[in-house]
């Protein structure tokens, strides 16, 4: 199993002078830690207008400056958002390979959609569109990254002519695709399309290890890439706060983890927000009573608990946890010491035999992977009597 970090940027109110600024030091403090330590992935969201919820409207910047600062973590956008009025195919193109070649090819290519209505009226995309925005865009992205000259595209959501998008990523064909998962039917998707599924957190591991088989089902009997590539990877965010007792280490994270939740529930299923008035934190409060007596949380704990905890969505196929831990008003400190000691006393256990487990399975999907490569249709090439001839301005 693989471990990774994972940032909304949550920022509850009330908000100070300075707070943004601290919180994504912080932040890049974090990630710093946790490529020391070993975890294996750093993922950034992308969302906007989601205050409180998620101050990350800019996760290239912020996967930049930490591919400064580390050495080996992967660094993942999850996710992009591929509609194309929110950020144009060639452009998220460029931002990938771009980082991928300062980070010398640690970059994970995550990709969405979104459903939050103030996200999608923000960029007047509509509800309807954003799921065939999301395929189209991202599949010519792949193509874009790869082809030499782009040929061009002429869609329903996006056109542009024929262009050579420089420069590409020095992971070849591209960096690894995934996408977010924001119900089990988009899991059966990913596999469908050959991606890696960011998910929230199972119930418990028989419900992990049913979409987990489906998931790796689909992907052998069905998967017709969408980019150029197969990810074959099931990743899911749990929270993460450690302590030697059980109650501190509740006390340090827990209400932390029940404001993501809240926050997911206010965006994305119940909520009403008025921009700029509506206090999510205060919301929360107000409702913390609805989050009691859930039992025990995933991730929580002490050290005993935790391994006992992943250890059966390891025995399932999970294979990436990603702890989201700045979440709510939880602690930089506290964040920290729950990352030191889930490195000393949790990931050496979990981590024992990862080499061969991942050869193997490497092995097992190969031809797999190699017949659903086959099954795709490339994009055609352009030939060279067709590529057009730009004049510069002066020339008219």
């Amino acid at each position: 199993m693989k471990f990774g970090v994972f940032y909304e940027h949550q920022l509850p109110r009330p908000w100070h002078e300075g707070d943004e600024q601290r919180l994504l030091h912080e932040a890049l403090e974090q990630v710093e830690l946790a490529d020391q330590l070993g975890f294996d992935y750093a993922w950034e969201v992308e969302h906007h207008f989601l205050e409180e919820y998620s101050h990350s409207s800019a996760p290239e910047v912020f996967l930049a400056a930490a591919s400064q600062r580390t050495e080996r973590i992967r660094l993942g956008h999850g996710i992009v958002q591929m509609p194309p009025k929110y950020n144009h195919p060639a452009r998220v193109a460029e931002r990938i390979a771009t980082l991928d070649l300062i980070s010398n090819g640690r970059v994970d290519f995550g990709t969405g959609e979104s459903s939050a209505a103030v996200e999608l009226g923000g960029f007047n995309i509509e509800h309807a569109d954003k799921r065939p925005a999301w395929a189209e865009a991202t599949e010519q992205c792949c193509n874009m990254m790869v082809m030499e000259p782009y040929p061009g595209y002429e869609g329903e959501y996006f056109s542009m002519p024929c262009r050579n998008v420089v420069p590409k990523p020095a992971q070849k064909p591209h960096p690894p695709l995934w996408v977010a998962c924001s119900n089990r039917e988009t899991i059966k998707l990913a596999a469908r399309l050959g991606m890696g599924a960011l998910t929230f957190a199972f119930v418990d591991p028989d419900e992990a290890a049913h979409w987990v088989d489906d998931y790796y089902r689909i992907l052998r009997e069905e998967c017709v890439p969408i980019g150029h590539t197969v990810n074959a990877n099931i990743a899911m965010v749990v929270g993460l706060s450690m302590h030697a007792d059980q109650e501190e280490a509740e006390r340090r994270g827990l209400e932390g983890f029940q404001f993501f939740g809240h926050g997911l529930l206010h965006y994305y299923v119940i909520g009403r927000h008025q921009p700029g008035r509506t206090n999510v934190w205060d919301n929360f409060q107000e409702s913390r009573e609805s989050f009691e007596g859930l039992g025990e949380t995933l991730g929580i704990g002490t050290p005993d608990q935790v391994t006992r905890q992943l250890k059966g969505y390891a025995d399932v196929g999970v294979d990436q946890v990603m702890f989201i831990q700045q979440s709510g008003r939880n602690r930089h400190d506290h964040i920290c010491h729950s990352l030191e000691m889930f490195a000393k006393e949790v990931m050496p256990a979990l981590k024992e035999g990862e080499d061969e487990r991942e050869a193997a399975k490497v092995e097992r999907l190969a031809p797999h992977i190699e017949a659903a490569l086959a099954r795709r249709t490339p994009m055609a090439p352009v030939a060279d009597d067709d590529i057009p001839v730009v004049e510069s301005l002066g020339t008219s």
